[in-house]
């Protein structure tokens, strides 16, 4: 795997070791479909999955409404005040995403859906070869992401979850909820974790 850009010198909470897993298994679920990705933030994970899809020929759909997850808001842990629309008075990390996409080379490659998680999946109707939620930490986000998208892998297709901290002093614990939701529901089986990154397979139902 040799990216196009440097990806320290993007904004983002992706370990290098789970982005490299996150191409890896990418690159197997562009093999059935299209994949999307589900919080995209200024597109370090996008980095991953857009060359894994790039190198396969395949299409990578990158949902977020681009204003920030709870923690992204001002006075919270990880506001980032140059992602601030001051005129306007609220987050924006859409120009910080284009601008990676560009320097990527990835824009005929990331079909960007500015769009809440739960909005993008009202009309969905095209099968996913892969689906990696890392979108709002809060539960009713997680599960709302969960629900959205889990159905839409197909047989054989591969769902991602990222920051799952079993220990609940080591993290939210929100992605664990789902991680194990997406697990005791019969439509996937587990297989492997890196760092806090969970690969399940969808299964024949």
């Amino acid at each position: 795997m040799k990216l196009s850009v440097d990806v320290d010198g993007i904004r983002g909470f992706l370990d290098p070791v789970e982005g490299e897993a996150l191409y890896h298994w990418a690159i197997r679920g562009a093999a059935l479909g299209p994949c999307l990705e589900i919080g995209s933030y200024c597109g370090k994970s996008t980095l991953y999955l857009g060359q894994a899809c790039q190198d396969t020929g395949q299409i990578l759909f990158a949902v977020d409404h681009h204003r920030g997850s709870e923690e992204h808001q001002p006075g919270e842990e990880y506001h980032d005040t140059e992602l601030f629309d001051v005129e306007n008075q609220i987050m924006d990390s859409f120009p910080e995403f284009r601008r990676t996409l560009r320097k990527a080379g990835l824009e005929e490659t990331v079909v960007p859906v500015v769009a809440a998680s739960k909005v993008a999946a009202k009309a969905w109707a095209t099968p996913l070869g892969l689906v990696f939620i890392d979108g709002g930490h809060s539960l009713e986000a997680a599960l709302i992401d969960l629900d959205c998208w889990s159905s839409q892998v197909m047989e054989g297709g591969y769902l991602l979850i990222h920051d799952i901290f079993p220990d609940p002093a080591e993290g939210g614990q929100a992605p664990y909820i789902i991680w194990n939701k997406a697990r005791e529901s019969g439509l996937f089986r587990e297989l492997t974790k890196v760092k806090t990154l969970g690969v399940l397979q969808r299964v024949k139902v």
